[in-house]
């Protein structure tokens, strides 16, 4: 697995090698004993126990049944595919193409009550117009070599905004100025893209943010993020996609998210800048 940016990965692999290793321990055999029993190399068992090298489910099977420990290795079995659930490369999720992962995910946008999401490149997903997400997604798939299932990933990506004007929910959403100047698509679909950001402004549920380029900035622009709920933070990387959960971690991305928006315009102002980037398309 590559290396995450995300302290969660470390402090799951941690807590698993930790347990682990009160698991030889309980069994009182050496490291060295345990490598002989399960046919392993010494430093491999070591490698494992430090979490230097993620263990495989067959792994954790043969640790447990050399410790006698069989009847756990369900529920390590389950904490380690947690831990692997944290960072994911898009190529793994995306082996299949986009619209898979776009339908995975509605179940958690339709409990989710509160969103707040940051967008420094790209339009937030529940605000982009089919034409706009159409663009976007061909883009991904051109430059990931993905199978092309882009209709489909847009239809997932569409049915997901309902969530926007149906249900008890609430949307805080910060984009930087950049966003409405990108062009994702030609003129006409940003145009299309950024009159249906002014008309999403208007529904009672949303709060969209603006930060200008002109804004003094106490917080340097940070990667795209949405946090659910304040139980669970979704990061996307150029290469993967991370999960953040440790409470410590979300916690830092909503104070992130509120410093954002304190340097953010809202209403009249947001509209204005909105409006002055489609101007510029002309």
């Amino acid at each position: 697995m590559s290396p995450s940016p995300s302290s969660s990965v470390r402090a799951a692999r941690e807590a698993l090698a930790a347990r682990l290793r009160e698991i030889r321990l309980d069994a009182g055999i050496t490291g060295r004993e345990l490598a002989a029993r399960a046919g392993w190399s010494e430093s491999k068992s070591s490698r494992i126990e430090n979490s230097r090298t993620p263990p495989s489910d067959a792994d954790i099977r043969a640790w447990c049944r050399v410790c006698d420990a069989e009847n756990q290795s369900a529920d390590l079995i389950a904490a380690n595919r947690t831990a692997d659930s944290i960072y994911v490369q898009w190529r793994r999720v995306q082996r299949t193409g986009l619209s898979r992962a776009h339908a995975a995910s509605i179940p958690l946008y339709e409990e989710t009550q509160h969103f707040r999401v940051y967008c420094s490149n790209v339009v937030p997903g529940l605000f982009q117009t089919p034409e706009y997400a159409t663009a976007l997604l061909s883009s991904i798939v051109a430059f990931r070599r993905t199978p092309n299932d882009v209709a489909d990933a847009v239809a997932a990506r569409m049915a997901r905004s309902h969530v926007i004007r149906e249900g008890d929910h609430r949307f805080a959403v910060l984009v930087e100025e950049s966003v409405l100047r990108y062009r994702v698509g030609d003129p006409e679909v940003m145009a299309g893209q950024l009159g249906h950001l002014i008309a999403v402004m208007a529904l009672p549920a949303v709060s969209l943010g603006v930060i200008p380029f002109t804004a003094q900035r106490d917080i340097w622009p940070l990667e795209t993020f949405s946090v659910f709920d304040d139980r669970r933070v979704h990061i996307e990387l150029l290469s993967a996609a991370v999960t953040v959960t440790e409470p410590g971690e979300v916690s830092q991305y909503v104070d992130g998210f509120s410093e954002l928006t304190g340097i953010a315009v809202h209403g009249a102002a947001a509209r204005s800048l909105i409006t002055a980037a489609i101007d510029a398309l002309k």
